[in-house]
């Protein structure tokens, strides 16, 4: 289980979050200030931090350092309109951010990512004779490309972030839409479903790799 220290000064977000966070898996310790925060680090254990830009006490930037000095991943959450605290902190050596307001489930695809590059995790995933390089965003089958679509490679590592785990369509039509510009509703994502499986299952009849759990969703296990 990841353990995240979170630094913002919203009580709100903080408590949405949380709640959120917690329920994908995660250890969440929540503080509001820079020096909170330092301590938090200078006592504790974690493998992730997340921090506001802006803070009532001092700054994120701060908070990043000492991170840093750790060796710990860090994700900004910002403001918009924020461009430049973003470049310094990229700078800084921050590993991504997302800019308020934004969906957890973006927030959540963002610290999985920023966490497999700092375990070492191969970025291959295997699924039968199907390949995906998550580095490279690439698929391969029996060793010869396959072609996605933006929003059909999109689906494939929603399904993949998630192996093991029963997603219901409308958690899906959450994380895909409007991905390359298009717009998804209940009738799409069938579509996107029967392509992505026409290209990557041997049986597209009788799918293998992302199965149908009738009348609940989908799930590749």
């Amino acid at each position: 289980m990841a353990r995240i220290l979170l630094v913002d000064d919203d009580a709100a977000i903080v408590n949405a979050l949380k709640e959120y966070l917690i329920a994908e898996g995660f250890d969440i310790l929540s503080v509001s200030g820079q020096e909170q925060a330092k301590k938090a680090l200078a006592a504790e254990r974690f493998d992730m931090l997340l921090v506001d830009i802006s803070l009532t006490d001092g700054d994120g930037f701060g908070v990043c350092k000492a991170a840093k000095e750790k060796k710990l991943p860090v994700i900004f959450l910002t403001a918009s309109g924020e461009e430049s605290s973003v470049v310094k902190g990229l700078d800084m050596g921050a590993d991504d951010y997302i800019a308020k307001p934004f969906r957890p489930r973006e927030l959540l695809s963002r610290i999985r990512n920023v966490l497999r590059h700092y375990t070492g995790s191969d970025s291959v995933v295997a699924l039968g004779n199907v390949l995906v390089d998550t580095d490279k965003g690439s698929v391969t089958k029996a060793g010869a490309e396959v072609t996605l679509s933006a929003l059909e490679y999109r689906l494939l590592l929603v399904l993949l972030n998630n192996r093991g785990r029963l997603l219901s369509r409308a958690r899906l039509l959450e994380d895909i839409w409007d991905i390359a510009g298009d717009f998804v509703n209940d009738n799409t994502l069938t579509v996107y479903i029967k392509r992505l499986r026409e290209k990557i299952e041997d049986d597209p009849q009788n799918p293998v790799i992302i199965r149908t759990v009738r009348g609940l969703g989908y799930r590749v296990d």
